[in-house]
C-alpha cells in the first residue's frame, strides 16, 4: 500500500465540516463552520449554497494548514451531504437561482397533495423507493422553476443545472467542468428509478422537469474530476468516495453485511439496514434507496427517517431559552428519575416514519401543575430516542430481521443519557463510535479503495475504533409504560 492522507469535506444541515485521516483511520486535523438557517415563512427552510461554498472553500485551506500538509500529499478529496437539498444555478454565471431548499422544507406539501389525488403515489413509490413527499428533492425543482422567474424559460433553454449538494459542490470545486452525483444522492431525489438505475423519464415528465437540468451518475468510488487551480491553492485532487451523509454512515459503520443497522443522530435522524445486492419494497413509511455504488454495482439499503431528533434540544434551548450550554442540560436531565409524564413531540416540520404526516404539529403534553423547565428538557432528548424506536420497531417488522444491535453515530451520540435510554428503549445493545464523524469516515473509506489506499473492506474493518456499548438495563414494565405514554401523545398532534 501506498501511503498518504484522505481529505474529506462534509457538508451537512447545520454546517460543514473538513478533516483529514492517514492510512490507519485515524483523524490528524478537522475544523468546522455553521452556516445560516434562513426560514422565509414558517415550515420553510434555506439555505445559502454560496455561503456553503465559501465555508468549504476556507476549511479545506484550514485544514491543510492546521495539518501542515501540502496538497501533493493529499491522495483523494471525499465529499459527503445533506441529501435531498436542492440547488439550481445559471450554468454560464455559476451562480444559484435561489437559494438551496433544505429537505426539512415543507413548501411543496399542497404540491405533494395534489399528486396523491391524482392517484400518482404508487406510481412514485414502485419507480424510486420513495415516498410523495417534500422531504425528497423533485417537488422543491419543480417550485423553484415554476415560482422563481425566468427560471422555467431558461431551464426550457438548457442553461439551468441543478443537483443535490454533492453536484453543486462538485461543480464548483471542478470550475465548472463536472456535473455528476452519485447512486446514493440520486436515489433520494423521486426522480431516480430505482430499479433501472436511472433518471426516469415518465418521473421527469411528471414533475415538469427537464433532463437537461440533471447531473451524471458516477458511483462513489468513481474519480468524478479534479479540483480546478483556481479552487484550491493550485492543487489538481481527484474527486472521489461521494456519499450522501446517511449512507456514507452506513459505510463507515462497517455494516457491510445483510441486517446490520445503523443509527445517525444529527438535526434529524437516519436508520439504516444493509438489505444487500436485491431491491426490496417495504411499506409502513419505511424508504429503500441505493447504500452505495462502487466497484461496478450497487448495494440496498432500507431506511426510516425522523424528521427532528437533536433539533428538537437545541429548540428548546434557543428559542425557550431553558438551558445555556449542553453540559447544563445534561445536568437538568440528570437531576430527574423519571419524565413523569411529560412527552415533547418535535413535529416542527411534520413526523416522518411511521406516521409521514406532514401537517403535524409539534406539542408538549402531560404537563402538570408541578413540571418544570427540566421535564421540557428531558422530554425534548428522550423523544429521539421514541423516535428511533418507532423506525426500527417498523423495519424489523417489515425486513423480518431483528438487529443484535444498533450502530450509533453523530453528536447526540456522546450524551450517556441518552444512549442508555436509546438501549433500554429498544431493548438491544446500543453501540457508539469513538468519532462522530462516521458519514465523513464512510466517504473516506471509499476514497481510500478508490485510490489504493486501503484494498478491502476486510481492512477497513481493521480501522474500526474501539467503542462505547451500551446494554438494556430498565425492566419491560417500565419500558413499555414509558413507550405507551409516547405513543399517546403522538395521536394528539396526527391531522
Amino acid at each position: 500500500m501506498n501511503k498518504g492522507f484522505i481529505l474529506a469535506l462534509d457538508q451537512s444541515t447545520s454546517g460543514t465540516k473538513t478533516m483529514i485521516v492517514d492510512i490507519n483511520g485515524d483523524i490528524i486535523a478537522k475544523a468546522s463552520l455553521e452556516h445560516t438557517q434562513h426560514y422565509p415563512r414558517p415550515g420553510w427552510v434555506e439555505h445559502d449554497p454560496l455561503e456553503i461554498y465559501e465555508n468549504a472553500k476556507k476549511l479545506l485551506a484550514d485544514v491543510l494548514s492546521q495539518a501542515e500538509l501540502k496538497p501533493e500529499h493529499i491522495r483523494a478529496l471525499a465529499i459527503t451531504n445533506q441529501r435531498e437539498t436542492i440547488v439550481l444555478w445559471d450554468k454560464a454565471t455559476g451562480l444559484p437561482v435561489y437559494n438551496a431548499i433544505v429537505w426539512q422544507c415543507r413548501r411543496t406539501s399542497d404540491m405533494c397533495e395534489k399528486f396523491k389525488e391524482k392517484g400518482l403515489e404508487k406510481t412514485v413509490n414502485e419507480k424510486t423507493g420513495l415516498l410523495l413527499d417534500p422531504y425528497f428533492s423533485a417537488t422543491k425543482i419543480k417550485w423553484i422553476l415554476d415560482n422563481v422567474e425566468g427560471v422555467r424559460e431558461k431551464a426550457q433553454a438548457g442553461q439551468i443545472l441543478t443537483g443535490t449538494i454533492d453536484s453543486w459542490l462538485i461543480w464548483k470545486l471542478t470550475g465548472g467542468a463536472v456535473h455528476a452525483t452519485d447512486y446514493t444522492n440520486a436515489s433520494r431525489t423521486l426522480l431516480f428509478n430505482i430499479r433501472t438505475l436511472r433518471w426516469d423519464k415518465e418521473l421527469i415528465k411528471l414533475f415538469g422537469i427537464y433532463e437537461s437540468m440533471l447531473p451524471e451518475i458516477k458511483y462513489s468510488d468513481d474519480i468524478f474530476g479534479y479540483t480546478s487551480e483556481n479552487e484550491l491553492s493550485g492543487a489538481k485532487l481527484p474527486i472521489t468516495g461521494v456519499i450522501g451523509d446517511s449512507q456514507g454512515a452506513l459505510f463507515g459503520q462497517n455494516c457491510f453485511e445483510t441486517g446490520m443497522v445503523k443509527a445517525t443522530y444529527g438535526t434529524g435522524s437516519s436508520i439504516m439496514m444493509n438489505i444487500g445486492s436485491d431491491y426490496k419494497e417495504v411499506g409502513n413509511g419505511l424508504v429503500t434507496s441505493v447504500a452505495w455504488g462502487m466497484r461496478g454495482r450497487v448495494e440496498y439499503a432500507i431506511e426510516g427517517i425522523v424528521h427532528c431528533s437533536g433539533d428538537a434540544l437545541k429548540w428548546v434551548k434557543d428559542n425557550l431559552g431553558l438551558f445555556q450550554n449542553f453540559e447544563e442540560a445534561k445536568d437538568m436531565v440528570n437531576s430527574l428519575e423519571s419524565n413523569e409524564g411529560v412527552y415533547l413531540i418535535p413535529a416542527f416540520v411534520g413526523l416522518g416514519i411511521p406516521y409521514w404526516d406532514s401537517n403535524a404539529r409539534a406539542a408538549v403534553v402531560g404537563m402538570s401543575r408541578g413540571s418544570r423547565k427540566e421535564h421540557v428538557v428531558r422530554a425534548a432528548i428522550e423523544s429521539t430516542a421514541y423516535q428511533i424506536k418507532d423506525a426500527i420497531d417498523t423495519m424489523t417488522q417489515e425486513a423480518g430481521i431483528r438487529p443484535r444491535e444498533v450502530r450509533v453515530d453523530g453528536g447526540p451520540t456522546r450524551d450517556a443519557f441518552l444512549m442508555q435510554f436509546q438501549a433500554d428503549m429498544l431493548d438491544i445493545q446500543v453501540a457508539g463510535a469513538e468519532i462522530a464523524e462516521l458519514s465523513s469516515m464512510g466517504s473516506v473509506y471509499l476514497a481510500g479503495l478508490a485510490v489504493g489506499l486501503w484494498d478491502s473492506k476486510e481492512e477497513i474493518k481493521c480501522l474500526r475504533k474501539a467503542c462505547n456499548v451500551y446494554s438494556p438495563a430498565m425492566d419491560s414494565g417500565t419500558r413499555n409504560e414509558l413507550y405507551r405514554g409516547w405513543k399517546a401523545a403522538v395521536k394528539r398532534v396526527l391531522c
